[in-house]
């Protein structure tokens, strides 16, 4: 991974289906998540059918330019980071080294995460904007999700890093 990985922007959405919104900066809570965001409180669209740690989800911004490379290919339309419905966006990484920290601690910023699992791709994101095949456009390329270990500040610009040669 590059030094230079970090994250390019932030997003929450307070309710499961609606618009997410961009911050600047975001309040993490410890085995909770990102304040306000729906996952944090419980009420996101997969909260109650598929319990799992959904904390914090993260996706590289160069994974979404190919999946949109290949999207342009078939003259359909465009997923703005925003419209992944993932909560950080991450420069300077790709898609696969993102992938790779499945099961290890990194940290953005001074604060510890740990990644838990791949979010898959799913039809939720181009159902909810009328749009055709995030799934395929997206495959191994959906993000990754993680656990809050520390409660604190982010903000657009923190740095994320690890420690090479970790165990799951």
């Amino acid at each position: 991974m590059k030094a230079s990985a970090q994250i390019h922007s932030i997003y929450v959405s307070a309710r499961a289906g609606e618009p997410m919104m961009q911050l600047a900066q975001a309040r993490i809570i410890a085995g909770e998540g990102i304040a306000g965001d729906r996952y944090a409180l419980g009420i996101g669209a997969f909260s109650k059918t598929k319990p799992k740690i959904r904390h914090i989800s993260l996706i590289a911004l160069s994974g979404i330019d190919h999946a949109n490379q290949q999207l342009l290919a078939k003259q359909q339309a465009v997923f703005d980071p925003g419209d992944t419905r993932r909560n950080l966006i991450i420069i300077g990484i790709s898609a696969e080294e993102l992938n790779a920290l499945v099961g290890k601690t990194f940290y953005l910023g001074s604060l510890t995460f740990k990644g838990t699992e791949l979010c898959e791709p799913c039809q939720r994101p181009a159902n909810l904007l009328k749009r055709p095949d995030f799934m395929n456009a997206f495959e191994s390329r959906g993000g990754l999700r993680a656990e809050a270990l520390e409660s604190g500040t982010l903000g657009n610009g923190d740095l994320l890093t690890h420690s090479i040669g970790q165990e799951k």
